[in-house]
């Protein structure tokens, strides 16, 4: 299928301007440049849907590159409309992890008994809370949410030692829609 269309609900904005796609709802406000492909895709507005087609011949990653786009502008409208929240998980055997958020950055304190911290780089306009035993990450952006997530899992990665023994660590458990 060489055509993608993406509904735009009620209370979302959509400005198409060539490759260049300006999302604005509820939550806040979402651009996202596709020029890195140009020549290739081709994205319009029609009454009440954008939609995301193919240009030339037709081919297999151009197939793919249509769904991936649409996809994107779907999780774009998703996220100014809703939200998305991932849910991570701290654990421990031994040495009580502390985890705090300073400076755009979630510091991670005395795992495995170490004594100097570890840090996680907080992406864009994340919100991130710490609630007892859980560090909840919000945000509009999909990708920003995720890297941020990722950032933190990446964080308390154990190196020389086996990860199905040494549990320890913080690991992102729930990923849900809506902040």
């Amino acid at each position: 299928m060489s055509l993608r269309t993406v509904e735009i609900p009620e209370g979302v904005e959509v400005q198409v301007e060539g490759l260049k796609v300006r999302v604005r709802g509820p939550l806040g406000e979402l651009v996202r440049d596709f020029s890195h492909v140009a020549g290739k895709i081709a994205i319009r507005k029609d009454d009440g849907e954008v939609v995301v087609e193919m240009v030339g011949k037709p081919r297999r990653k151009k197939i793919a590159l249509v769904g991936t786009i649409a996809a994107h502008i779907r999780n774009m409208i998703t996220g100014v409309t809703k939200g998305f929240t991932y849910r991570l998980k701290i654990v421990y055997a031994h040495f009580p992890i502390s985890v705090r958020v300073k400076d755009g950055y979630v510091v991670i304190e005395n795992f495995l008994g170490e004594r100097s911290p570890r840090y996680a780089k907080i992406v864009g306009d994340v919100k991130i809370s710490v609630e007892q035993d859980d560090v909840v990450v919000k945000g509009i952006d999909i990708e920003k949410v995720g890297q941020t997530a990722a950032n933190i899992e990446n964080a308390t990665r154990i190196k020389g030692k086996d990860p199905r023994v040494f549990l320890d660590g913080i690991y992102v458990y729930q990923k849900e829609v809506g902040m």
